[in-house]
């Protein structure tokens, strides 16, 4: 399972560890993953995600799982996050055709 944030696609970085003498390593930054459970309104159900922390809050402050990726940009967004906001949109369409 790639370490990749399903709403931002942050993933693994790589750098080097530079000593005092200069000699230089490799490291590798990881993005702060959380498994989290979020409630979708328009789906009317919980969403299981492994989401950065930084997504986390970016969440939060749109007010929703729903908000957060019915205004993100398509192109910035991973394969799961557009399958997720596709289902979203499906449902709010059904939503309104039938009320």
């Amino acid at each position: 399972m790639p370490r990749r944030c399903a709403l931002t696609g942050r993933h693994t970085q790589f750098g080097k560890n530079v000593s005092h003498s200069n000699r230089k390593s490799s490291r590798r930054f990881e993005p702060n993953l959380q498994s989290v459970t979020l409630l979708s309104e328009a789906l009317r159900s919980s969403v299981s995600l492994r989401v950065s922390t930084r997504a986390l809050r970016s969440v939060q402050k749109k007010g929703g799982i729903d908000a957060f990726l019915l205004a993100a940009d398509d192109a910035k967004l991973p394969p799961e996050g557009l399958r997720l906001k596709r289902r979203i949109r499906r449902a709010l369409g059904r939503a309104r055709s039938s009320g």
